[in-house]
C-alpha cells in the first residue's frame, strides 16, 4: 500500500496562546501547512515515510490539508453552544456534548487545547480535556467566530458533505460508547474523539479526488471493499490519510494512531472497537455489512454474539437510561459517593451503616451532607442528579 510524503521540517513557531488564536477570525485554527512541517517521531510506528512515486498524491494531499480549515461547523451546533451561555454558565458536561457532536468543532477544540503551553501541551485526548484546557468561554468564543455549514443553504466548497459526513461519524460514535458500556471500557473519553474523527481521511479525498468515493468505490459494497478499491485505485486509503491530518493536526500518537488503523487487523483494543462501531454504524444507517467479518471484530475484543446481537437492537433506539460519563467534578467525597450508591440500590440506613462498618447516626450525616451538596430535597432527587451527572 502507497503511503504518504513527509515536508521537510521547519523551525517551530513560539507556542501559542489561547488569546493569539482568538485574535485571528477561526475554522479549525491555524494552516495546516505550518503543523505539517514538524518532522513526525521516527520511532513511531505508524509514522507515514515518504516515496517518490507518491509525490503526486503529496501535492493534491496537501492541497486538501489547506482546505480543511475551511471545513465549517454547523449552524445548530453553533446555536446550541449559543443557547448553553445565553441561559447561563452551562456545566462542563454540557459544553463537552456539544463539542463532541460536531467534527469541527471537535477538531478546533482538540488543536487548540494541544498546541498551549503547558503540561496538557500534545497530551490532550479529548473534549472533556479539551474544554477543561480552554475553558467553557474560550469554545463559546470559538463558536460565535466560526465558519458555518446550514444544510438550507449548501457552500460552493462542501456543499452537502458536512451534513452527511456527521450523520456517520455520530453514528460510529454512538455504536462506540454503547460497545464501551457493554465492556466496560475505561478510556471512554478520548472513545468519544476517536470515533467521531475515525473518517476524516474521507473529508481529503473528496476535495483531493473529484472521482471519490463514488467513481473510486465504484461496485463496492461493503466497508472492506471500498477499503480495498481506495488502495487499489489511489495508493492510499482514508484511514491512513486521516492518520497523517490528525498528526498534522498536532493531535496526540494515541488519538492518531487509531483513526490510522480503525480498519486493521489491528491488536490495539481501541482501533478495533471503533473498526466495530464503524460496522455498526453503516448497519444502523442501512448500509451493507459483512456478517462474518463484524462478528469477526466483536469476538476479538470480547464481544459475544448475544451480547452484539443486543447493541444491534439497541442502537437505532432511543438512548434513554444510558450511563452518563463522569464530566462535572463531583462534590461529594469518596464515602459520601459509596452511601449514595447503596441508598440508589434500595438499602436502608441500617444495611448500609452495615455493609459499611459505619454508624446509622453518620450514614444519616453523609446523607445530610450530600443533600446540601447537589441542591437535593429528598433521597430520591440526589440519586437522581447523582445519576443523571454520571457520578453513581
Amino acid at each position: 500500500m502507497g503511503q504518504l510524503p513527509i515536508d521537510e521540517p521547519r523551525p517551530r513557531s513560539p507556542a501559542p496562546t489561547a488569546s493569539t488564536f482568538l485574535e485571528y477570525p477561526l475554522t479549525m485554527s491555524e494552516p495546516v501547512a505550518a503543523l505539517a512541517a514538524v518532522k513526525p517521531d521516527t520511532n513511531d510506528p505508524y509514522a507515514p515515510r515518504a516515496h517518490h512515486h507518491n509525490e503526486g498524491h503529496g501535492r493534491r494531499l496537501t492541497a486538501a490539508f489547506e482546505a480543511l480549515e475551511a471545513f465549517p461547523i454547523l449552524v445548530e451546533s453553533r446555536n446550541r453552544v449559543m443557547q448553553l451561555f445565553a441561559a447561563g454558565e452551562p456545566s462542563t458536561a454540557d459544553v463537552v456534548a456539544a463539542v463532541e457532536a460536531d467534527v469541527a468543532l471537535a477538531v478546533t477544540v482538540m488543536r487548540l487545547a494541544n498546541q498551549l503551553d503547558g503540561r496538557m501541551r500534545g497530551r490532550v485526548e479529548s473534549a472533556v480535556v479539551g474544554v477543561e484546557v480552554l475553558s467553557p468561554p474560550t469554545v463559546q468564543t470559538i463558536v460565535s467566530r466560526a465558519r458555518t455549514f446550514d444544510f438550507f443553504e449548501r457552500s460552493s466548497m462542501w456543499q452537502g458533505i458536512p451534513e452527511r459526513f456527521r450523520l456517520h461519524a455520530v453514528a460510529t460514535q454512538r455504536a462506540a460508547d454503547r460497545l464501551a458500556r457493554e465492556l466496560g471500557y475505561e478510556s471512554r473519553d478520548r472513545l468519544m474523539v476517536t470515533s467521531l474523527l475515525h473518517d476524516i481521511g474521507k473529508l481529503v479525498l473528496v476535495y483531493a479526488y473529484p472521482g471519490y468515493p463514488r467513481q473510486i468505490h465504484a461496485d463496492a459494497r461493503t466497508p472492506e471493499e471500498r477499503l480495498q478499491s481506495e488502495r487499489r485505485e489511489l495508493g492510499v486509503d482514508h484511514a491512513v490519510v486521516g492518520g497523517v491530518l490528525a498528526r498534522r493536526w498536532g493531535l496526540p500518537k494515541s488519538v492518531a494512531a487509531v483513526i490510522e488503523r480503525h480498519h486493521a487487523d489491528s491488536t490495539d483494543a481501541e482501533a478495533s472497537l471503533v473498526r466495530l462501531s464503524d460496522m455498526l454504524a453503516h448497519y444502523v444507517l442501512g448500509g451493507a455489512v459483512a456478517p462474518s467479518e463484524l462478528l469477526a471484530v466483536a469476538r476479538g475484543i470480547g464481544i459475544k454474539l448475544p451480547q452484539l446481537r443486543s447493541v444491534m437492537y439497541d442502537l437505532p433506539l432511543p438512548s434513554a437510561g444510558n450511563r452518563a460519563r463522569r464530566i462535572d467534578p463531583c462534590p461529594m467525597s469518596t464515602r459520601e459517593v459509596d452511601v449514595l450508591r447503596r441508598l440508589a440500590k434500595g438499602m436502608v440506613y441500617k444495611q448500609i451503616a452495615s455493609d459499611l462498618g459505619l454508624s446509622t447516626s453518620t450514614v444519616r450525616t453523609h446523607l445530610h451532607n450530600v443533600y446540601g451538596k447537589l441542591g437535593a430535597m429528598d433521597r430520591a432527587q440526589a440519586v437522581l442528579i447523582a445519576t443523571e451527572r454520571g457520578w453513581i
